[in-house]
């Protein structure tokens, strides 16, 4: 595997084994509060040594869940929408659920379709302060930030091209964006639609994470694939998309398709 590739939403995303692939060059960690369980790359600066990283990681990691648990335990109906809520109907919402429900409006779907994007980009920016490149990977929802080109391979379950397809996305000078996978088929997130793997790149994780699972929803047959990813292109924020269901995919936007096994 190339450096600094990433795999998104194997068959055995439970277990995670597929961390042992990854490599940006930095040293890793794992950060883990209840269900979120973060994979963190961070290269090591003047300001912070990696075991000083980590803590931060873990420490504002349980800021942001405690955070949004109490907003949830105070509007459990706010966690159980299957639609976007308005805004300004919670004002005492935390900034993170804030940034779910503005990813959660362009695409359509529940704030809590975005959390786990939202979770690792916030983790993620906290960071970046202290390390001059940072990724957060939270089950496969990726906060990159720091440098000007990453390359991924998007696992897509059964699918001939699992494994086998990747990308890379790439801008004049470092950029941070989110890079969010949701699928029919693999991984336990909830989705309407057949597809093995739909990927969005996104301007933040929150937002690809939401349309990631809202394009996903989209796809019932392989017919599907083209205008889904005509859809997700259309959203203010999504900067690339690629969808797949079987051996037929589907991409657009800011992504250079690359052959993982050369």
């Amino acid at each position: 595997m190339s450096k600094g590739a990433v795999r998104s939403h194997p068959s055995n995303y439970r277990q995670r084994s597929y961390r042992q692939l990854q490599d940006f060059g930095g040293g890793s960690f794992e950060v883990r509060v209840e269900e979120s369980d973060l994979w963190i790359s961070c290269v090591n600066s003047d300001f912070a040594s990696l075991a000083e990283l980590e803590s931060l990681a873990c420490e504002r990691l349980l800021f942001y869940r405690q955070s949004l648990k109490a907003f949830l335990q105070r509007y459990p109906d706010w966690g159980r929408s299957l639609v976007p809520v308005v805004a300004a109907d919670f004002s005492p919402a935390p900034p993170l659920a804030r940034q779910m429900m503005m990813a959660s409006e362009i695409a359509g779907v529940g704030p809590m379709a975005a959390v786990a994007g939202a979770l690792a980009e916030a983790v993620g920016r906290d960071l970046v302060a202290l390390s001059p490149e940072v990724v957060v990977e939270n089950g496969g929802d990726i906060f990159l930030a720091g440098r000007s080109a990453y390359t991924l391979a998007v696992f897509s379950g059964i699918s001939r091209l699992s494994g086998q397809l990747g990308f890379k996305i790439s801008a004049p000078a470092p950029f941070n964006c989110g890079v969010c996978t949701s699928s029919g088929r693999v991984g336990h997130s909830l989705s309407f639609g057949r597809a093995d793997a739909v990927t969005i790149v996104a301007d933040n994780a929150a937002l690809a994470d939401a349309a990631a699972t809202a394009m996903a929803n989209q796809v019932q047959e392989k017919a599907d694939l083209a205008r889904v990813i005509e859809n997700a292109l259309a959203l203010d924020g999504v900067s690339g998309a690629l969808a797949v269901m079987g051996d037929d995919l589907a991409a657009g936007g800011n992504l250079e398709l690359i052959d993982m096994t050369s």
